[in-house]
């Protein structure tokens, strides 16, 4: 038997040092390789910001080869690919690719837009008898949360293990007092991309002062992936739609859409009445949809169908309006380029400026409630 010997300190410190060292790398390793171990979810660096704050990318990949890409900045769905009738994948939003812009959002976006979404008249309210003024950034009003809205802010992601798909979580704090809305909000949206190719859309928060809540996502479609939209038919779920003054602002008004530009209450191409659209030539109107008053349950709001790639896409919500919002509808004159692609919104909300019209339905969002709200976009593809 040979007698202990003692080490020199310096040499236990080392060694402590090194187990702490190792351990600290594995526990390293392991975080970073841990949202593999959730199947069909990829996390990326993506980027930074103009000052330099990390962007990251979930990609979902379901069963069926379908693929979606969330980016943290924006809550952003920043690609959404799914095959037509040949079985080919194509991008069916137009992808968000480079940086942010200087004023901190992408350019043609697919990010939630909020803490309201839409217009504001004057970007004021009145709400419990006290006034409020938000940030004006559209003319004289407010739309989309103002000029650092949510689509400009950092989420904090994390995957899912979802029952039926690969699935994201993006949560954002809004600090009480942001763009001059009262009370710090607590948002998350969860995207899950199901085996069912139906991209879903799970929106929840909480507040701890009253506040005006409205949130949507603004992806720009084309089924197709590319080209023009006109001959895309769409059916709408909707009789009635509000009416907007020149800046879009709702009047408190509703208008029948039987006869007029607003008709798709049967499937009609996108583009088949742009000369009743004059001078615009695009959609940007709020649909009233077709549901028994106060129903928050999941309910069919939209139909489109690109008649060349078979794809199809229905959207499904628990909310009372839908803003149908285009790329200019206007026929080919053969001065465009070659590459002119067309797009369609369906951003499903609560009506514009609700907050200022008190027999809309309410986006009122108080302390001890849950602000929830679904919307899907169910895939298809339709064979010749």
């Amino acid at each position: 038997m040979y007698p202990a010997r003692s080490l020199p300190l310096t040499r236990v410190v080392s060694r402590v040092l090194a187990v702490f060292a190792a351990v600290a790398l594995g526990a390293t390793a392991f975080a970073a390789s841990a949202p593999s171990l959730i199947p069909g979810v990829q996390r990326a660096h993506y980027g930074e910001t103009a000052d330099g704050v990390r962007i990251d990318a979930f990609t979902l990949t379901n069963t069926r080869g379908a693929v979606a890409k969330v980016l943290t900045h924006g809550a952003t769905l920043a690609d959404l690919q799914l095959p037509d009738r040949t079985g080919r994948n194509a991008s069916i939003v137009i992808p968000v690719t480079g940086k942010p812009g200087p004023l901190g959002g992408f350019p043609s976006s697919g990010a939630i837009m909020g803490r309201v979404t839409n217009r504001i008249a004057r970007g004021r309210f009145t709400l419990d008898g006290r006034d409020y003024q938000v940030t004006t950034n559209a003319g004289a009003h407010h739309i989309h949360g103002g000029r650092l809205g949510f689509n400009k802010v950092n989420w904090q992601g994390e995957p899912l293990a979802a029952t039926d798909g690969p699935a994201v979580k993006l949560t954002y704090v809004s600090a009480d007092g942001e763009e001059g809305y009262p009370g710090r909000v607590t948002v998350s949206i969860v995207y899950t991309l199901t085996a069912q190719n139906v991209l879903r859309l799970d929106y929840s928060a909480t507040t701890d002062k009253p506040t005006p809540l409205n949130l949507t996502n603004h992806a720009y479609f084309n089924l197709g992936g590319t080209g023009d939209v006109l001959d895309h038919v769409l059916t709408v779920n909707a009789t009635r739609a509000t009416a907007a003054d020149a800046d879009l602002i709702p009047t408190g008004q509703y208008l029948e859409v039987k006869d007029s530009a607003l008709d798709f209450t049967r499937p009609t191409p996108v583009g088949a009445r742009t000369a009743l659209l004059a001078p615009a030539r695009r959609y940007d109107h709020n649909f009233v949809l077709n549901r028994p008053a106060g129903s928050k349950v999941l309910l069919f709001a939209a139909r489109i169908q690109d008649p060349h790639s078979g794809r199809g896409m229905e959207v499904w919500t628990t909310e009372p309006g839908m803003m149908l919002y285009t790329s200019l509808l206007t026929p080919p004159t053969g001065k465009e380029p070659a590459a002119r692609n067309g797009f369609y919104c369906f951003e499903t909300q609560h009506y514009p400026d609700a907050v200022n019209h008190p027999h809309f339905p309410s986006t009122i969002l108080r302390p001890g409630e849950t602000f929830r709200s679904t919307t899907e976009f169910r895939f298809s593809v339709q064979e010749r």
